[in-house]
């Protein structure tokens, strides 16, 4: 769980400067991306009200998978593959540092780092790569696997900021983040990497969320095998 507590701090170490710099260019303009309401079944709705609700189906969905899948990496990597994301294994999950990235879900590359990556997955070379998933060979954690299923879940549903470009933003402002260099993102870039931010920020806090029902269940389960009594 510790990668996962370093990806948050990391993510609200940042949002201060993103946020400065997105007032800056803000002022006095509306994002009327975020406010444009729609009518729906003789209702007017805004674009991030269902955003939200799209979010809320798609997490009771990944919750009946992950409950269907009694929450195995192995099992839920049969679900991925049945959807067509390909799976790779590698021997030491460093070779992927040297391209910003860690093990688990890799969003669609292209350029150099997709043959890079393609070069240590099919051993082939290739400008684009589609979604997969990068793996050491062993045990995998339970808890850092979810929090990467969640994130290519949300991809395959469209989710806002659970795209390559948006989340390669967000990847390079984690690793370098300098106010100069934030305060020369254009608009949509901000908007872009406020979203990429949210969403992971979403991804994290339902993992937290599961980890404290499972651990709370476990805790109930033991009351029960103790007569009641206080474990």
């Amino acid at each position: 769980m510790n990668i996962i507590k370093n990806i948050i701090f990391t993510i609200l170490s940042i949002q201060e400067n993103l946020l400065r710099a997105s007032l800056k260019k803000t002022i006095g303009i509306k994002n009327t991306s975020k406010r444009r309401s729609i009518r729906q079944n003789g209702c007017f709705l805004t674009l991030e009200t269902l955003a939200e609700a799209e979010k809320t189906r798609m997490e009771e969905e990944l919750g009946l998978i992950l409950k269907q899948a009694s929450y195995e990496p192995e099992r839920l990597l049969d679900f991925v593959k049945s959807q067509g994301t390909p799976v790779y294994y590698i021997d030491n999950s460093n070779v992927l540092y040297s391209v910003g990235e860690n093990e688990g879900f890799i969003y669609p590359q292209k350029g150099t780092k997709a043959l890079y990556i393609s070069s240590i997955t099919t051993k082939n070379f290739k400008l684009n790569t589609p979604d997969m998933f990068i793996l050491s060979k062993g045990k995998i954690n339970k808890f850092y696997f979810i929090y990467h299923f969640y994130n290519w879940y949300s991809f395959k549903h469209g989710i806002s900021g659970m795209d390559s470009e948006s989340i390669t933003m967000l990847n390079k402002y984690l690793l370098n983040a300098t106010d100069e260099e934030i305060n020369k993102l254009q608009l949509a870039d901000i908007y872009k990497l406020k979203d990429a931010i949210k969403q992971d920020k979403a991804s994290i806090e339902f993992v937290f969320k599961l980890c404290r029902d499972m651990e709370g269940a476990q805790k109930a389960f033991g009351k029960l095998k103790n007569g009641g009594a206080d474990i």
